[in-house]
């Protein structure tokens, strides 16, 4: 299994996504049979009470539909709306995308639920799903090669650094990133990007993209290094200046 799922925006912008490991998806399904479980037991106790006012087939049929059907409701439904996360997923911190990084759509939400069945496979061991998933570089069981859908970690924002917002107010470092002679609209975009992206990257992709982007900006356009200042804040400094100064903000 790769560790990262990299696919190309039509932006033309490079996303990167951690894959979700197997324990942190088993940890995430528990949750959710135990929720299910709970909920469950509630029915069937409405359901035993109600038994003696209607014929007892009758609501022992009407338990067993309840049973199939509401593992496939519950994840068709809570992934399908609430943007790839059920109550387990959302506590393991993880979540289903389309495998080329876009919101999973319902359809696919559908589609890959429905396929449990086959992850399933001997009855109540998932053999099929756990061989697929651990075979498989982007970790994907059944259902998500057919619906084209990957599991991914939850983005979170490195806390190390706290981006400015680039719409108002002066960054406090603007006085020392210079009058940015010659600075175009393409390298503003691009330090744009670099800062708004920055807290979602991978710690070597942030090592990489300063190197890559800022450091090549930063000498054309004579922008100073900082000691005991981290270069994301001359970047935010540079983005607020340069696009306050062109009516771009």
């Amino acid at each position: 299994m790769d560790h990262e799922l990299v696919v190309l925006s039509p932006e033309k912008t490079i996303l990167t996504y951690r894959l979700a490991g197997f324990g942190s998806r088993i940890l995430a399904h528990i949750i959710d049979l135990l929720l299910l479980g709970a909920a469950l037991y509630g029915v069937s106790i409405i359901i035993m009470a109600i038994m003696g006012i209607v014929d007892g087939n009758v609501a022992m049929a009407a338990m067993a539909m309840v049973y199939i059907a509401s593992p496939f409701v519950y994840f068709i439904l809570c992934e399908g709306l609430w943007n790839g996360q059920t109550v387990g997923k959302k506590a393991a911190g993880i979540r289903v995308r389309m495998a080329d990084g876009t919101p999973v759509t319902f359809k696919a939400a559908l589609g890959r639920n429905l396929l449990r069945p086959a992850d399933a496979m001997p009855p109540m061991t998932y053999f099929v799903g756990i061989v697929a998933m651990l075979t498989n570089p982007r970790s994907q069981r059944i259902g998500d090669l057919v619906s084209g859908t990957v599991v991914v970690y939850e983005k979170r924002a490195i806390p190390r650094f706290a981006p400015a917002p680039h719409t108002a107010g002066t960054h406090p470092f603007e006085s020392e990133v210079g009058e940015l002679k010659g600075m175009t609209v393409d390298e503003y975009n691009a330090l744009r990007r670099l800062c708004d992206r920055f807290p979602e990257l991978p710690q070597r992709i942030q090592e990489k993209m300063m190197a890559e982007v800022w450091r090549p900006i930063a000498s054309r356009r004579g922008i100073p290094s900082l000691s005991n200042v981290h270069p994301l804040y001359l970047a935010e400094a540079t983005v607020m200046k340069y696009g306050r100064e062109h009516g771009l903000l």
